[in-house]
């Protein structure tokens, strides 16, 4: 017991304080799932229904999908932007320039997106996109694949409360959050959209020695292999709110640093790595979920 408790204050202390960060913009609308692409950082803001880009100077407006609710964006390999519509059920899609297109709601076999989240590019043109279900209910939530001729299918079914998702190195392993059993689960990839051997990979709870609930929302990958792992507390002095941790393939804490917002549901890398860009949330309980974005240094 004495041994678990030093281990928790051990994480307290060195998840103070992110050591080098600036703000890219200080008025973000629940900002989320940003991407980096064409040296511009793009990033969807769920209250305001808007692809929002940062081009190194300043933040401006790149598309609107309206009653969309997004929670996240990527670029196709046929150059559009899809965006995750959690609030009416659709992938919706973006022209290059940001012009609206008709989205999806459906898979080949007619299953409906219920919450979709996140997503996760593989090697094959492909896509993975978790839809979260319903809140507080089990059931609708699923991981789906997008192929690059656009057939979409269901890759996993029966999981609770899927969100964030992400693809190891070599394309063998997939990763996904499910945030309110407060862990993240790894899925044997057998090809392109189709998954087997499902089991837990780390339990978030368990990492930082219970010293409170953890409600992990983001994971990305580096070109290390290592897991930053973002969360979304339901409190904003929550244990160890505002902090990313960083686990190794094992699933064994790496690293740890915080920001002083307390929600850091989602993140993406610069090309070189160096930086982190961090959609942070501050308004954790209410309309408009004020927060920010971040350039965290992570050398």
């Amino acid at each position: 017991m004495k041994t678990l408790f030093c281990l928790a204050a051990a994480l307290l202390t060195t998840s103070v304080m992110a050591a080098d960060f600036r703000i890219l913009n200080e008025d973000a609308h629940f900002p989320e799932g940003p991407i980096w692409y064409a040296g511009k950082l793009y990033y969807v803001e769920y209250d305001r229904n808007t692809v929002t880009v940062w081009d190194g100077s300043s933040n401006r407006i790149f598309g609107t999908l309206k009653g969309c609710g997004p929670s996240a964006v990527i670029r196709t390999s046929h150059g559009e932007f899809l965006t995750t519509c959690y609030d009416n059920g659709t992938i919706g899609r973006l022209s290059a320039q940001g012009r609206p297109l008709p989205g999806w709601d459906h898979d080949n076999k007619g299953q409906k997106f219920v919450g979709p989240n996140d997503f996760a590019v593989d090697h094959d043109g492909g896509i993975y996109f978790t839809c979260s279900g319903e809140p507080g209910k089990s059931g609708n939530s699923n991981v789906f694949y997008i192929a690059a001729d656009g057939t979409i299918t269901r890759a996993a079914a029966d999981l609770h409360n899927a969100n964030g998702i992400a693809l190891s190195l070599d394309g063998r392993t997939l990763y996904v959050i499910e945030t309110d059993q407060n862990r993240l689960l790894r899925f044997k990839v057998d090809g392109a959209g189709h998954l087997s051997g499902r089991e837990v990979f780390l339990n978030m709870d368990d990492l930082t020695h219970h010293v409170g609930h953890i409600y992990p929302d983001g994971v990305k990958i580096d070109s290390q292999g290592l897991l930053y792992v973002g969360q979304n507390p339901k409190e904003p002095k929550a244990p160890l709110a505002g902090t990313i941790f960083v686990v190794d393939s094992s699933g064994k804490l790496v690293r740890s640093f915080a920001l002083p917002s307390p929600g850091v549901p989602n993140f993406t890398f610069s090309p070189d790595e160096r930086t982190l860009y961090v959609a942070a949330v501050d308004q954790l309980d209410k309309p408009p979920y004020h927060g920010k974005i971040y350039a965290v240094k992570l050398e």
